[in-house]
């Protein structure tokens, strides 16, 4: 009888655990809801359940103390280059990185990769990349149809919209815009076909403005040729006008934020200097999303990964608040993913924990120039629609000699079942 009381006891518990997961005391940074302040964040089912100044630990099957850390959404790293496996250049392991291996490890849960495929590949990048990836990969289609990668670029017989609008309309869930990059030529036919397309699939596009000339000044394209909300990528890239004789931002550059046009930082190998970018946070020109351009140079270069670049940003004077809301609200409202970037009741469990290390640092741009820092961020949990993929201290691991059912006779440890460990959630099913 008394065990009878017991089991019924337990199982009423059980029951009134409402949360799969609760975060608790961790500083929250939801720019969407403009929360900053500590805050718990409860899990259910996947989804966001609640987020408030205190919420009951009795009611979560897990409770992972995360005080003394930032909440926030998971990160959203605009320019990528992912397409490993096709084709020259970016289009091959050479250049293009596999999603899964650079993401979640830096706080990220979407990506979007930045024009490697062109709408006559999008389906095998799709097959060989997006399908298998745990990561959320979405993708500007490159408005050249052979994609990214070497003199194809420069092919402008193969720059149609009508195909690219096609294969927007086709799969519309995964492709959030059009890319133009590399043109060297004096020609505007690269950008104006991609904002043709742009306008008629009604989507952004994004612009690596490649060769800078004489015949098509970058003013020309932030104040005339792109449209409010289309979005300029290498925004602090050496070969931009940025820093006139006196030291000043240019103006036509704020002119064309107040058009609308975004400015997106797309770091890369050889797209961020210090000389620009410092004196530009400084006078307030900042960028709308902050985002690596990953690819296998760059990863290994002055870049390094999503958290680094965002260090940067932190050290050269952006408040801890602009640096997020650059790496998750504004980039999810740039490629029109408002489901993505945010902390709201009903939206999908995609959280990041990061932790502000104190010290000494040293960031390096893309010409080897060192800025020195004293924060330095580093992911310590990354969760994608509810499921761990990165806990980098084991905040939500048992400690091995504690744990209550041990081991099964493959070694593994036999989980409580009350959350799904970063081994279990590769074994489950996900939200893309």
């Amino acid at each position: 009888m008394v065990r009878i009381l017991s089991v019924l006891a337990f199982t009423a518990c059980l029951m009134a655990q409402d949360y799969d997961v609760l975060l608790k005391n961790g500083h929250v940074i939801d720019p969407k809801n403009n929360i900053n302040a500590v805050r718990d964040v409860a899990i259910k089912d996947q989804k966001i359940a609640e987020v408030a100044a205190n919420i009951d630990a009795s009611k979560a099957k897990k409770v992972v103390d995360v005080k003394g850390l930032y909440v926030m959404p998971g990160l959203i790293d605009l320019h990528v280059h992912t397409f490993y496996g096709d084709g020259p250049s970016y289009r091959d392991g050479q250049l293009s990185v596999i999603p899964d291996s650079h993401t979640f490890r830096s706080g990220v849960t979407t990506v979007v990769d930045a024009g490697t495929p062109g709408w006559r590949n999008f389906e095998v990048f799709k097959k060989r990349i997006v399908d298998r990836s745990k990561t959320r990969v979405l993708t500007f289609l490159n408005i050249v149809g052979a994609g990214m990668g070497g003199a194809v670029e420069q092919n402008m017989e193969d720059m149609d919209p009508a195909p690219v609008v096609a294969m927007i309309k086709k799969y519309p869930e995964l492709i959030v815009g059009v890319k133009t990059a590399h043109f060297a030529g004096p020609e505007w036919i690269a950008v104006d076909s991609a904002v043709k397309a742009g306008e008629t699939a009604n989507v952004p596009i994004m612009v690596d403005f490649g060769s800078f000339r004489l015949e098509r000044p970058h003013q020309d394209l932030v104040l005339k040729h792109l449209r409010p909300g289309d979005m300029y990528t290498h925004a602090y890239l050496a070969a931009v006008p940025m820093i006139d004789d006196n030291g000043k931002v240019r103006q036509y550059l704020f002119d064309a934020k107040k058009r609308g046009v975004k400015f997106d930082v797309g770091h890369g190998g050889g797209s961020l200097v210090f000389r620009w970018a410092v004196p530009a946070i400084k006078q307030g020109f900042i960028p709308d999303s902050i985002s690596t351009d990953l690819h296998t140079s760059s990863m290994i270069g002055g870049m390094k990964d999503m958290t680094n670049v965002m260090s940067k940003f932190l050290n050269m004077g952006m408040t801890m608040q602009q640096v997020v809301e650059a790496s998750t609200w504004h980039p999810a409202q740039q490629i029109k993913r408002t489901e993505l970037g945010n902390l709201s009741v009903g939206s999908t469990a995609d959280v990041t924990v990061l932790s502000v290390q104190k010290g000494d640092f040293g960031f390096v741009d893309v010409y080897g120039a060192k800025l020195k820092g004293n924060q330095n961020l580093v992911a310590e949990i990354t969760m994608k629609g509810g499921r761990v993929y990165w806990d980098l201290n084991g905040r939500f691991a048992p400690v091995w000699d504690k744990l209550e059912k041990g081991y099964n006779a493959q070694g593994n440890p036999v989980w409580d079942g009350t959350i799904s460990s970063g081994v279990r959630a590769r074994r489950g099913s996900e939200i893309k």
